[in-house]
């Protein structure tokens, strides 16, 4: 069953496996960072498996010129020893299907280049790699 987190405790059971694609992420600092990106329209999704997080999805629905409204994927993260059993393949057609009820035309992510077993999971539902991602780092030492 894959829902919304809108309470802290939901946001909170979501950070075991949201760090493990996060790594610098802090447990006392997570539902203040996830409550202020919603405030910017972030919301979080996550997958039950029996009591356990197994999946979750950070998302936006945004409008640019390039793609008109669609839904961006800022995190996508099944737990490590729940892979392979369809968990991440369920949040994808979730979001899939939230994303036409919201009458997105399209669906967007960023993946690091290093993540390849990740790149074959997004390849495998018919994405597209479309552009490079640049960036600047702006933090001084």
């Amino acid at each position: 069953m894959i829902q919304l987190a809108a309470k802290d405790q939901e946001i909170e059971r979501c950070f075991a496996v949201m760090r493990q694609l996060r790594p610098h992420l802090q447990a006392e600092d997570f539902v203040a960072v996830v409550r202020a990106q919603m405030a910017e329209g972030y919301q979080l999704a996550y997958l039950l498996n029996g009591d356990a997080v197994a999946c979750v999805a950070g998302f936006r629905i945004q409008r640019t010129l390039v793609a008109g409204k669609s839904l961006y994927v800022d995190d996508l993260a099944t737990d490590d020893s729940a892979r392979s059993h369809g968990h991440g393949a369920a949040m994808m057609a979730w979001l899939r299907q939230l994303a036409k009820d919201q009458g997105c035309s399209e669906i967007h992510l960023d993946s690091g280049v290093q993540r390849h077993r990740a790149h074959r999971f997004y390849l495998n539902r018919k994405m597209d790699i479309v552009a490079f991602h640049f960036s600047e780092s702006l933090r001084h030492d």
